[in-house]
C-alpha cells in the first residue's frame, strides 16, 4: 500500500490543544469492525461494552521530562529531546541546532551541566551526561515535559498532571500512551466492579510515534525501536480470559504493539526486549480482540496499525465521520473503541 492511502485533511480547529475539564469527559466513536457500523458514544459509556471476565491491558509507562535547552560550547542554541535512556549517564537524543554538533563536542544544558556527543546513529545522537547525578535526576530537575509537536503551548503544571496516565509508574517514555489519559481512578474502579480484569504491560513510547511515514511504499519505512516488557502475570491473565470466552482489549496502540511483539513466535510469551514491529493492513493479530485508542496523525504508523485492526475501509469511514461530527483529535482528543475486523 502507499503512504498517501493513509492521508486525510484535518481542520486545525479539531486538533485538541488542551485536555477536557475531566479525564472522562471525552466522546467515543464505536467502530464495529465486523459490519462497519459506527455509533457515537461517550467515554463514560465504555463499561457498557464490557462483560464480566473481559480483560483490559494498559501500558504503565511514565513520561519523562525529556526536553532540554542549552548552548554548544562552540556557540549556538541547542534543543535536546531525549529519546532513550541507555544507562544512568548515557542517552540517545534528537538534537536541534543551526548546525549539528560534532562527535566529541560539548553542550551545556540548562546552564547547569555539560553533555558530550560521543556518537551519532542516523538521526539520533548518543550523549554522555557529565555529572555525578543520574540522567533521570537531571531530567526531573531541569527538563520540560515533551508535549507533541502539534500542541502549540509550552508545558504547564496542568500538562504535567494530565499528560500522564493515573496508573503510570515505569519512567522511560517521551510521549504518553494517550488512550490511557481518559481513565481516572473512579472509572477504573467501576470497570473492576463489573468483574472486568486489568493487566499491564510496559512500552516506552518514543518520539518517532509522531513522525509521518516519508516513503511512498509503506513497507520501505524503518521503525525506531522501543523497549517493551510483558509480565508473566499478564500472559496468564490473557490465557485465562480467552479460555473462559472473554475479550481482551488493548488500551492504546502501544499496549497492542507490546502484546503483538511478545507473540511473534505464534504464542504470547512473557519477557522484555526491543521492538520495531510495524503493523500494516494484512497483519494477522494474535492476541487482542478489541482496541481502545485515540485518533491518529495522517500518514502515521499508528493509523496504519488501526487500519489493520479495524479494516482499512472501516477506519477511513470512521475518520471521515469523526471529522464531520467534529470529534477532537490526537493526544488530548476523543477516543475510538474498535472491534476487530474479520476479513
Amino acid at each position: 500500500m502507499r503512504t498517501l492511502d493513509f492521508n486525510f485533511y484535518l481542520p486545525d480547529h479539531l486538533i485538541a490543544q488542551y485536555p477536557t475539564s475531566e479525564r472522562t469527559a471525552s466522546r467515543m466513536l464505536h467502530v464495529n469492525g465486523a459490519d462497519s457500523n459506527l455509533t457515537d458514544e461517550a467515554f463514560s459509556d465504555l463499561p457498557n461494552f464490557l462483560n464480566t471476565g473481559d480483560l483490559l491491558v494498559f501500558n504503565d509507562t511514565r513520561v519523562i521530562k525529556a526536553r532540554l535547552f542549552g548552548q554548544k560550547h562552540s556557540g549556538g542554541n541547542v534543543e535536546v529531546l531525549v529519546e532513550r535512556i541507555i544507562n544512568q549517564h548515557v542517552v540517545y537524543a534528537h538534537v536541534r541546532a543551526s548546525r549539528s554538533p560534532k562527535v566529541g563536542s560539548l553542550i551545556k544544558l540548562s546552564d547547569a551541566f555539560d553533555v558530550q556527543v560521543i556518537a551519532r546513529h542516523d538521526d539520533l545522537f548518543e550523549l554522555r551526561f557529565l555529572s555525578d547525578d543520574s540522567v533521570l535526576e537531571l531530567l526531573e530537575r531541569h527538563g520540560a515535559l515533551p508535549l507533541p509537536p502539534y500542541i502549540t503551548h509550552e508545558a504547564t503544571i496542568q500538562d504535567e498532571e494530565r499528560y500522564q496516565t493515573v496508573y503510570s509508574k515505569n519512567l522511560g517514555a517521551v510521549a504518553a500512551p494517550t488512550a490511557g489519559l481518559h481513565f481516572n481512578e473512579a472509572m477504573l474502579d467501576k470497570i473492576k466492579q463489573k468483574g472486568v480484569n486489568i493487566a499491564y504491560v510496559t512500552l516506552h513510547v518514543g518520539a518517532g510515534t509522531f513522525q509521518p511515514v516519508r516513503v511512498d511504499n509503506i513497507h520501505e519505512h524503518k521503525m525506531h525501536s522501543e523497549f517493551y516488557n510483558v509480565p508473566q502475570a499478564t500472559v496468564d491473565m490473557i490465557a485465562t480470559t480467552k479460555k473462559n470466552g472473554g475479550k481482551v482489549t488493548a488500551i492504546g496502540t502501544t499496549a497492542m504493539r507490546a502484546l503483538e511483539s511478545a507473540a511473534q513466535s505464534g504464542t504470547l510469551q512473557a519477557g522484555e526486549g526491543e521492538t520495531s514491529i510495524f503493523i500494516t493492513p494484512g497483519y494477522v493479530f494474535k492476541v487482542v480482540d478489541r482496541l481502545f485508542t485515540n485518533f491518529h496523525l495522517p500518514k502515521s504508523t499508528l493509523l496504519m496499525l488501526v487500519s489493520a485492526f479495524g479494516g482499512f475501509d472501516n477506519i477511513k469511514k470512521a475518520y471521515s465521520h469523526a471529522i464531520q461530527q467534529e470529534y477532537r483529535f490526537f493526544s488530548y482528543g476523543d477516543a475510538m473503541l474498535i472491534e476487530k475486523h474479520m476479513p
